[in-house]
C-alpha cells in the first residue's frame, strides 16, 4: 500500500531542501563534479555508438578518452594562449578606444558634446573610470575566480568524473531506476525521459552549434584581420544558446572594433559585417533545425529568468545546472498543466457529469 500523498510530499520537499542546500553550501567543492557529470552526459551517445559497432564499455570509454586528452593538449596549446593574449590586451585597449570614440563623436557631431554640456562630462566621466578601473576590473575577475575555483584541482578531478560516470553511465541509470518507487516509477521514468529529450536536443544541440559558431566566427574574423577577432569569436559563440544574443552582442562588438581599425576601408567593415550575417543564415536554416530541431520547449526568456537566478543563488554552479534544471522544471509543468486539464479542479461538475454519461 503506498504511502497517503501528505507523507509523500514531506519525504520529496525534505530530499529537494537538503538538495538545494548542500548546492548552496558546497557549491565551489561540487564543481568539478557538477562538469564531469555533464562531460560524460554529453559523451554517452557516442559511448553507445561505439558499442554498438561492437567495442566494450571499457574500449568504447578509453577511446573517447584519448581523443579528449588530445584534442584538450591541441587546445592548451594552440588556442588558450591566443584567447587570453586577446583578452587582455582587449581590456586594455578599451579605454583609448572609448576615447577615441568620443574623439570621433567631437569632431562629426561637435554640437552634441559641447565643453559644458552633460553628456561631455558624462562620457569623459566614463572614459576616466574605464581608463582607472579596467586593469582593477580585471586582476578581480582573475583573482576572485582563483580563489573560488582552484583551476588545477578542476582540470584534474572533473575528467577523472567525467571518465568514471562514462563508464559506469549505463549501470548508474539502471540502479537509479531499481530505486525508484514502483508506484511511481513509470510516471518518473516518462518525465525522464522527456527530460532527456529535452537536454539531448538543447545542451548536445546547442552546444554544438555554439562550438561550430564560434570556431566560424573566429577563424572568418581573424581571416579578415580584425583585431581580437578570436576572443568576440569566443564571446559569440558562447551565447548563441540564448537565440539572436550571440549575434547581436558578437556582431556589435566585431563591427564596432571593425570601424575602429578599418574606419574609411568599407569593404572590411561589410565584411564583418557580412560574416555574423551568414553565420545567422546557416544557423537559423541548417544548423539549429539539423541539430536542435523544434520541440525544445525552452523560451529565451525562460533560459534567462534560469540562468539569473540560480547564478544569484549558488554562483558559478548555478549558471552550469540552470539549463538542466530549467528544462526539467519545463516538462514537469507541462506534465502538471496536463494533469489540471484532465482534474475536477478544472473540469468541476459538467466533467464529472460527462464522466458518468
Amino acid at each position: 500500500m503506498a504511502l497517503p500523498v501528505k507523507d509523500q510530499l514531506r519525504y520529496w520537499g525534505v530530499a529537494t531542501a537538503v538538495v538545494v542546500v548542500l548546492l548552496w553550501l558546497l557549491g565551489d567543492v561540487l564543481l568539478p563534479f557538477v562538469i564531469g557529470g555533464a562531460i560524460a552526459y554529453f559523451l554517452d551517445p557516442l559511448a553507445d555508438r561505439l558499442e554498438n559497432m561492437g567495442l566494450s564499455r571499457a574500449a568504447a570509454t578509453a577511446i573517447i578518452t584519448v581523443v579528449g586528452i588530445l584534442t584538450f593538449a591541441l587546445m592548451v596549446l594552440m588556442v588558450v594562449p591566443a584567447l587570453i593574449t586577446q583578452l587582455i590586451d582587449l581590456v586594455e585597449v578599451l579605454p583609448s578606444l572609448f576615447q577615441e570614440l568620443r574623439s570621433f563623436i567631437e569632431r562629426q557631431f561637435p554640437s552634441l558634446l559641447d565643453q559644458k554640456s552633460n553628456t561631455h562630462q558624462f562620457l569623459l566621466s566614463i572614459g576616466e573610470t574605464l581608463k582607472g578601473k579596467t586593469g582593477d576590473v580585471l586582476q578581480t575577475v582573475l583573482a576572485s575566480v582563483g580563489s573560488a575555483v582552484n583551476l588545477v584541482v578542476l582540470l584534474v578531478i572533473a575528467p577523472v568524473v567525467a571518465v568514471y560516470l562514462l563508464l559506469d553511465w549505463d549501470r548508474m541509470i539502471a540502479r537509479i531506476h531499481d530505486l525508484l518507487p514502483r508506484d511511481h516509477a513509470p510516471t518518473i521514468c516518462k518525465l525522464a525521459s522527456e527530460i532527456d529529450a529535452v537536454l539531448a536536443s538543447f545542451v548536445r544541440g546547442m552546444g554544438t552549434v555554439c562550438l561550430i559558431l564560434g570556431t566560424y566566427y573566429a577563424v572568418a574574423l581573424m581571416i579578415v584581420g580584425l583585431q581580437f577577432g578570436l576572443i568576440v569569436g569566443f564571446i559569440a559563440g558562447l551565447v548563441t544558446f540564448i537565440p539572436y544574443l550571440g549575434a547581436l552582442i558578437g556582431g556589435s562588438l566585431a563591427i564596432g572594433l571593425a570601424m575602429f581599425q578599418f574606419w574609411g576601408d568599407w569593404a572590411s567593415i561589410g565584411l564583418v559585417a557580412g560574416i555574423f550575417a551568414i553565420g545567422q543564415v546557416v544557423e537559423g536554416n541548417f544548423l539549429t533545425p539539423k541539430l536542435v530541431g523544434n520541440s525544445v520547449g525552452l523560451h529565451p526568456v525562460w533560459l534567462l529568468l534560469a540562468l539569473s537566478v540560480f547564478g544569484a543563488l549558488f554562483g558559478f554552479v548555478g549558471m552550469l545546472i540552470a539549463v538542466p534544471v530549467a528544462a526539467s522544471l519545463g516538462v514537469l509543468a507541462r506534465f502538471a498543466t496536463s494533469q489540471y486539464l484532465t482534474s475536477r479542479l478544472y473540469t468541476g461538475l459538467d466533467g464529472l457529469d460527462q464522466e458518468s454519461e
